[in-house]
C-alpha cells in the first residue's frame, strides 16, 4: 500500500498553494493529484500553474495525477477539460463521466475519482476496459462492500485506492452555498469562499457539527480517519491510502505513514505494531477533533469507533 495526496478541495491563495506544495515535495507521500475539481470561477491557480507544479513534483520522484472538475457546467469548462486531458505528460483522475469519455477518446489512463457513483464490479471491469487503471472508492461505502467486488470474479485488474483521512466528498449542486451564505448572486461571488480555508461549518440547531460547505461542494464536518483500519486494509491488497488535505500536518501524517508502511514491507514493523503504535496515537488526536470512520463499518457516516475489533454489519 502506498500514500497519495488528493487534490486541495479549498480556494487557497496562490502563495500558499505553492507553499503548500513545495512541503509535500519533500515529503515521503507517493503520489500526488493536483487541480481544481470544485469551482472555475476559483481563478488563483490556472491550469499553466499547476503543470509547473506537477513537474516540480515530478522532478523530486512523484507519481502525479491531474484532477478534473467534479461538475461541469459551461462549455468553457468543457474546454479546459479536454485542455487537461491532452497535456501530453500525466494521467488524469476523472471526476465526472465527460471526463470518462474524453480520457478514452484520447486513449490517455485515467483514475476514476470519488465523485463518480461506480456501485458494482461490473460497471468497474467496463472502465477498465476504456483505460482505468485505478478505482478511488466512493467515501459512503463499506469495507464489506469493496471486498465483495475485490473477491467477485477474482483480483481485480485495476488498482484501489480508498480515502482514509480528510474531509469527505458528499454532493455537489449548481448553487454556491457559501455565496447564499453572503446574500450575493452565484456569478458575483467575489470568490468569498477564499474566506474559509477549511469549508464554512453548518451546525443543527442544538449547536452540532453537521456539514462543512465549500461553494458548490458539501463534506461531512468530521474528518474521516480509517487509520485504524489500516492492517485491514493491507490484508484486502488495497493498493493507496488516501488523504484529503486541509493543513500542512496533513503532509507529515502522510510522510509518517508512508514511513511506517515501508517498515512493514521490509519486515522491519509488524502490522500489529504499526496498529498499536496509530491507535494509541490516534487516541489523543480524536479526543482535541471530530473524526468519524462509520462508513467503512456499515455504520451511519457521521459516526465514529474506537475499537480494534469494529463491528460489522
Amino acid at each position: 500500500m502506498k500514500i497519495s495526496l488528493a487534490p486541495i478541495s479549498y480556494c487557497w491563495s496562490k502563495p500558499n498553494v505553492e507553499a503548500f506544495y513545495q512541503h509535500v515535495a519533500l515529503s515521503d507521500i507517493d503520489t500526488v493529484y493536483l487541480g481544481e475539481t470544485v469551482c472555475s470561477r476559483r481563478r488563483e491557480v490556472k491550469f499553466n500553474d499547476y503543470l509547473e507544479l506537477a513537474n516540480m513534483l515530478k522532478s523530486h520522484g512523484k507519481h502525479v495525477v491531474l484532477s478534473t472538475m467534479a461538475l461541469i457546467e459551461a462549455q468553457s469548462e468543457l474546454n479546459e477539460l479536454k485542455r487537461a486531458i491532452d497535456n501530453g505528460d500525466f494521467s488524469i483522475e476523472a471526476n465526472d463521466m465527460a471526463a470518462v469519455h474524453y480520457a478514452h477518446q484520447a486513449k490517455v489512463p485515467f483514475v476514476c475519482g470519488p465523485t463518480i457513483n461506480n456501485y458494482n464490479r461490473t460497471s468497474l471491469d467496463l472502465l477498465h476496459r476504456k483505460g482505468m487503471y485505478r478505482f478511488v472508492m466512493p467515501c459512503e461505502l463499506s469495507q464489506q462492500w469493496l471486498s465483495n467486488v475485490i473477491n467477485y470474479g477474482g483480483k481485480p485488474a485495476f488498482e484501489i485506492e480508498v480515502l482514509g483521512h480528510g474531509y469527505m466528498p458528499l454532493a455537489l449542486s449548481a448553487r454556491c452555498f457559501t455565496a447564499k451564505h453572503y446574500r450575493l448572486p452565484k456569478d458575483k461571488c467575489q470568490t468569498i469562499c477564499q474566506r474559509h480555508s477549511k469549508g464554512l461549518l453548518a451546525q443543527t440547531q442544538e449547536s452540532q457539527p453537521l456539514l462543512r460547505l465549500n461553494g458548490i461542494q458539501t463534506q461531512s464536518a468530521a474528518q474521516v480517519n480509517l487509520i485504524n483500519q489500516i492492517p485491514q486494509m493491507l490484508d484486502m491488497g488495497i493498493d493507496y491510502w488516501r488523504i484529503s488535505p486541509n493543513k500542512l500536518a496533513d503532509i507529515t501524517l502522510g510522510s509518517d505513514l508512508a514511513h511506517a508502511l515501508e517498515q512493514v514491507k521490509t519486515d522491519t514493523l509488524n502490522k500489529e505494531a504499526l496498529f498499536t503504535k496509530q491507535f494509541n496515537d490516534n487516541k489523543s488526536v480524536s479526543a482535541a477533533s471530530h473524526h468519524c470512520n462509520g462508513y467503512w463499518l456499515g455504520l451511519p457516516g457521521m459516526d465514529y469507533v474506537l475499537e480494534s475489533n469494529p463491528p460489522r454489519l
